[in-house]
């Protein structure tokens, strides 16, 4: 259960409510830090701001929240530009003002006004305010916080379409394997969600940053972290493998790199890290157009394969069966390649 310091003043208007927030927000900025009890009074003014909106919009347990009252927050929220301050000035909050802002944030992104999300559509017209919450997960501090905003803007099929198409995108090739285990699991979060929540944007993103972006996961497939393997070979199966994305797939399987690359992984000491390996190793195996290069591959090292594959099980019950079936078809396809006359001349 959480319990503030502080509980709201005499009720305000929509209008009233977005004009302290924006006044208590701003204070933040024309105090130095030299003015300790000023700024810790600011923060205070912004911390009983945040109450009282967090019940406007949600209620308080007993009284449900007014949707007109609401549809009016989000649309003067937007009216005095305070999304843009709400972002900015997330490393300065305290943590439970930040707290209340994480919740906020999601309600108002999903509020309308006259059939438009005005919340949505004002990030639309700021959109560099994404790219701050992204760059946001460089402090530990607040890198959850933002987390969870991101994910909420995730949500909409064109802020989503902006953080893929933006240089922020490939910051989480790093942030994924930032040494705070809580930062990089978050990262992680926000980078699945942006790879598989919207296929049609992922699939044109693909399309285009193809080279650029494979070589980069392609750092994570090997990297030193068991976790940051597991997941990012998951996820590969998740959003390789779905239909939007099947000529993605077609241009991968038939590349050796990134068949080494699955190869390595069916070696490694994780059965689990096996198991998904071996789900993107078979489209590679059963592709009835693979390029000569890939038979050639397959071809001198079958002995090897074959031994892998023998010694590899699945799960258990009708899983298990599918995976025996799987693993057969794809031994008999790889000694089939051994077999064939001079393939390597």
């Amino acid at each position: 259960m959480s319990f503030s310091f502080f509980k709201p003043s005499k009720p305000k208007t929509p209008q009233d409510l977005a004009k302290a927030i924006k006044e208590s927000l701003t204070a933040l900025d024309s105090k130095t830090v030299a003015e300790v009890k000023a700024l810790e009074k600011a923060l205070e003014e912004v911390e009983k701001n945040f109450v009282t909106m967090r019940i406007m919009l949600s209620g308080d347990g007993e009284i449900e929240p007014n949707m007109d009252q609401v549809s009016q927050l989000a649309l003067e929220i937007c009216k005095e530009d305070v999304l843009t301050l709400f972002v900015q000035e997330l490393p300065t909050l305290g943590w439970e003002a930040r707290k209340d802002l994480v919740h906020c944030w999601s309600i108002l992104l999903k509020q309308k006004v006259d059939s438009t999300c005005c919340c949505v559509e004002y990030l639309e017209n700021h959109i560099d305010l994404l790219d701050f919450l992204v760059a946001c997960y460089d402090n530990k501090e607040i890198a959850i916080n933002s987390g969870n905003m991101l994910r909420e803007c995730i949500k909409v099929a064109s802020l989503a379409k902006y953080i893929l198409e933006s240089p922020s995108f490939m910051l989480f090739f790093k942030y994924v394997e930032l040494p705070n285990f809580d930062v990089a699991s978050d990262a992680f979060s926000t980078f699945k969600d942006l790879l598989t929540k919207h296929e049609t944007a992922v699939s044109q993103f693909l399309s285009v940053h193809y080279e650029e972006f494979f070589e980069s996961y392609e750092i994570l497939l090997a990297s030193s972290n068991y976790v940051t393997r597991r997941q990012s070979l998951k996820l590969l199966s998740e959003f390789l493998l779905e239909a939007p994305n099947s000529q993605i797939m077609k241009r991968y399987i038939v590349e050796v790199r990134y068949l080494k690359v699955m190869m390595t992984l069916l070696k490694d000491s994780s059965k689990n890290i096996q198991i998904s390996a071996f789900h993107i190793f078979k489209v590679f195996v059963a592709n009835p157009h693979k390029p000569r290069d890939i038979k050639i591959i397959l071809a001198k090292n079958h002995e090897k394969l074959v031994a892998l594959l023998q010694n590899l099980s699945g799960g258990k019950g009708n899983d298990d069966d599918q995976f025996e079936e799987e693993k057969e078809m794809i031994i008999k396809e790889i000694e089939r390649l051994s077999r064939i006359p001079n393939l390597e001349s």
